[in-house]
């Protein structure tokens, strides 16, 4: 069996992998960053410390055949915070795979790496970046770092442009982005098991009757997802939209509203901060 490398357990959605694969039994060593991890059960192997120290990246990765790539800050920040975090420390994490054998890493990339563009339009895998703010931005540099070390030193990727991954949906923005627990390990068992990935980008949606992302190219992985935040619609539409009228234009929802200066924002337009990467 495989053993897997578990970065930014402490966070949101590592949080709920780390739980589902420890209850699996699947060999995991979870990390987190400053602050330690209470282990789950007895003898579960958790570290943390900064992933910009190589040392600490060394005794994540020693032994490890693949990484899920977790860590990092997932919100919308001043730059020096995003290039410290999602700039160095993915460097220092992909020279630590280099240094270690480790043969493949599954990348947190983000919605927000193509937030900029409208919801009416509906696009492939291949299509333009367009972020929606600095963190979004960091997310677009890192893919690209990603197919970087594939061609150049062969360590594999998967960059996973993560939508709204819940339990549940629980807006209309929702209906197109939401990415559902149950996909997301099955996306991961498909990242860990899937044979010669090369360097792939995927959307991390659920099979949505509304996305606007178009997956083909996911049979590469297998990835073959089964919830449809269609299902929660009815209930999600009697509510009122909890973004301004810039929010609802825009892929990115409320992440675009930040420190947008153009004259047609509108008198909704967005000034809020974003307070999760959704």
């Amino acid at each position: 069996m495989k053993k897997i490398a578990l970065s930014g357990a402490g966070g949101q959605l590592g949080s709920v992998v780390r739980a589902a694969m420890i209850a699996r039994g699947t060999p995991l060593r979870s990390a987190a960053g400053s602050k330690a991890l209470t282990p789950l059960v007895e003898g579960e192997d958790v570290m943390h410390g900064d992933l910009r120290d190589p040392a600490v990246v060394d005794r994540l990765l020693e032994g490890v055949d693949v990484l899920i790539h977790f860590a990092g800050t997932s919100v919308e920040r001043p730059l020096p915070e995003i290039i410290e975090n999602n700039l160095r420390g993915l460097v220092e994490v992909y020279e630590g795979a280099r240094r270690q054998g480790v043969k493949r890493i599954v990348f947190a990339s983000s919605n927000h790496a193509i937030g900029m563009y409208p919801v009416t339009e509906r696009l492939s895998l291949d299509c333009e970046l367009r972020p929606d703010g600095f963190y979004g931005l960091s997310k677009v540099w890192g893919e690209a770092l990603a197919r970087m070390y594939w061609d150049k030193h062969g360590i594999e990727s998967v960059c996973v442009r993560i939508g709204s991954c819940l339990e549940r949906p629980s807006e209309p923005r929702h209906l197109s982005t939401w990415f559902g627990h149950r996909d997301l390990m099955h996306f991961l068992d498909r990242c860990v098991e899937a044979e010669n990935v090369g360097f792939l980008t995927i959307w991390g949606v659920s099979a949505n009757t509304r996305s606007w992302w178009d997956n083909s190219g996911a049979e590469r992985l297998g990835y073959q997802p089964t919830q449809n935040s269609e299902d929660y619609a009815e209930e999600i539409l009697a509510r009122p939209n909890p973004l301004d009228a810039l929010g609802q234009r825009f892929q990115g929802g409320s992440f675009v509203g930040i420190d947008y200066s153009r004259d047609d924002a509108g008198v909704h337009g967005s000034a809020a901060q974003a307070a999760r990467p959704l």
